[in-house]
Order: structure tokens, then C-alpha cells, then sequence
């Protein structure tokens, strides 16, 4: 059996979706696929494999008592994926039996994980389709976050993504602006921890988030309609300006790149991974080399 679940990036609602403002999530040409093979002994032999094809985990679990153990060496990783194969388990515990226990296991990245384009959300994903589950309810149980990622694994076009009182609304949507040759993403060479970010913002005083989700929405909704360049660069100066009020940070622009000539805004944790700018291909992969940023994707290499 092998599945395969796509890579994602945040163009809109960062921090608020997990309020419940509309945002928008574009799955990537980058993903992450798990093979899973039976074999005749009763262990779980675990390999996760690089873009590259290297190792950069390798673990071995035994199934005893309907739960899984890691039996090589203890590692965050490794804790990490016994804690989502049990909680996998619990949620379905006829995929693997006492009888049927004994498996190859084989994920391969297609991207850098420390470009945070959801090395862990296209695994869990990948898991609970292996094992016939709620990929939300598998993400709640372990990592927690949104579930946008989750929505942008299993889908192959834009969606938007609303945190509703009867659940997560996930709907299809077209953003091909006619000016995509203009919008870039740009890797910050280093990786935001998700969870600390996360952590802050719910740390942060409810006057902070007055009123921001209902203007995130309605952004978020003009990203989708908006037809020309310069509309789009303002409605990205004015997220940002929301995010960052709420957030009390910098803008990135700001704060490191307030000699660039177009427009930049944050996606996803601030501070790391990716930002999303716009002007022509050579101006923008110039100015971000000279500072030392080489991972420059334009959008059409990205996203799907």
C-alpha cells in the first residue's frame, strides 16, 4: 500500500484560523508519501527517508498488548511516532492485529523538512488513511493545531479553511491570479516551531484579537478576487499590519528587508520558514541571494 499526502503554505489567517477567520491554504507541489509493506516477523520496522533518500529517522516498534513500543533508541521523533501510531490504534484498532502486526515501513519527503511545509501534517495524514481514520481527529490527539494543513494534504487545488461550530469547512476555491509570475516564496533559512508559535498566540490578552477575525475573513476573501498587483500588494501590507498589531512583532519587512522594493508578508509561524514577496524574477531573486536566502520559489514551481 503507499499514500501520498501534499505539502501546504498559509497565504491568509495565519494564527487567527485557529479562532475561526476564513483562510486561504495552497497546497504544494511538495509532499510526503508512507509505503507499507508486511513482513513475517511481529516488529514494525520504521525508515523515513530525505529528499534526498537518506535516513533521517530509523526505528523499530513492537506491538504488544494492542499498543505499540519503540524498541531502538529513544529520540523525540521516535516518542513522537509511537504516541501516533497508539493514538492511530485507538481510533482503529483492526488495521493491526496480534495476528497481523508486522510491517515495512517507508516515508519519503519530496522537501527539506525544515521548510515547514508540513513534514508532520502529511504524515498524520498518510497514517490515518492507512488506518481508516479521521485525519482531524488524529491531529487533535497528537500534534493539535487547526487543521488546515490536514485540508491542504488532500487537496490538489487552493482551498479556503473556517474553523465552524459544526466543524472544520473546507471548500475549493480558484487563485491562479494572472500575476502569479510576480509572487515569490522565499525560505528565511530557519525553521519556526509551530506549537511555540501557536502557544503565544493564545497567550496573547483578548483585546489584542478584537474585531480580527471577522477582517482576516473578509481579506481573505479579497485575496481570492483580487485581479490586479498592486490591489494585492496592499491587501498584504494591510495583513500584515493586522498580524503584527495583534501579535505585538515587527513586521518582517520592517524589521529585516525594508529596502525591498515590493511587497512582503509572513506566512504561517513569524519568524521563520517562508515569506511570500512580489516583484519581477530578477529583482527579487537578486536581492534575497546577495542577503544570503537561496531557496526562492517562484509560484508556479510551488503551488498547485
Amino acid at each position: 500500500m503507499k499514500f501520498y499526502s501534499n505539502g501546504k503554505l498559509l497565504l491568509t489567517g495565519e494564527y487567527a484560523v485557529l479562532d475561526g477567520a476564513k483562510a486561504l491554504a495552497l497546497p504544494t507541489q511538495f509532499g510526503q508519501s508512507l509505503e507499507v509493506e508486511a513482513n513475517q516477523s511481529d516488529a514494525l520496522n520504521w525508515t523515513s527517508l530525505d529528499e534526498n533518500g537518506k535516513p533521517w529517522f530509523e526505528g523499530g516498534f513492537q506491538f504488544i498488548n494492542n499498543s505499540f513500543q519503540l524498541t531502538s533508541e529513544r529520540s523525540q521523533v521516535g516518542e513522537k511516532l509511537e504516541s501516533i501510531l497508539n493514538e492511530a490504534q485507538n481510533l482503529n484498532p483492526e488495521i493491526i492485529t496480534e495476528e497481523n502486526r508486522g510491517y515495512n515501513i517507508t516515508t519519503r519527503l519530496d522537501f527539506n523538512r525544515n521548510w515547514g511545509l508540513g513534514t508532520s501534517s502529511t504524515l498524520v495524514n498518510n497514517i490515518a488513511e492507512w488506518f481508516k481514520i479521521d485525519a482531524y481527529k488524529l491531529l487533535k490527539n497528537t500534534f493539535g493545531g487547526s487543521g488546515y494543513d490536514l485540508a491542504a494534504a488532500q487537496n490538489r487545488q487552493a482551498i479556503t479553511y473556517q474553523l465552524t461550530a459544526s466543524g472544520a469547512s473546507v471548500l475549493k476555491t480558484d487563485f491562479l491570479p494572472h500575476f502569479s509570475e510576480n509572487i515569490f516564496f522565499v525560505y528565511l533559512n530557519e525553521k519556526k516551531n509551530s506549537r511555540e508559535a501557536i502557544n503565544h498566540y493564545r497567550e496573547l490578552p483578548k483585546r489584542n484579537k478584537e474585531g480580527l477575525i471577522d477582517k482576516i475573513s473578509s481579506l481573505t476573501e479579497q485575496f481570492i478576487s483580487c485581479d490586479n498587483l498592486n490591489e494585492f500588494e496592499l491587501l498584504m501590507n494591510i495583513h500584515e499590519t493586522l498580524i503584527a498589531k495583534t501579535l505585538e512583532l515587527p513586521k518582517i519587512k520592517q524589521e529585516r528587508f525594508p529596502d525591498f522594493p515590493g511587497a512582503i508578508k509572513s506566512l504561517g509561524g513569524w519568524g521563520g520558514d517562508f515569506i511570500m514577496v512580489t516583484g519581477n524574477k530578477e529583482t527579487v531573486f537578486d536581492y534575497f541571494n546577495k542577503k544570503g536566502f537561496l531557496t526562492i520559489f517562484e509560484f508556479k514551481k510551488l503551488i498547485f
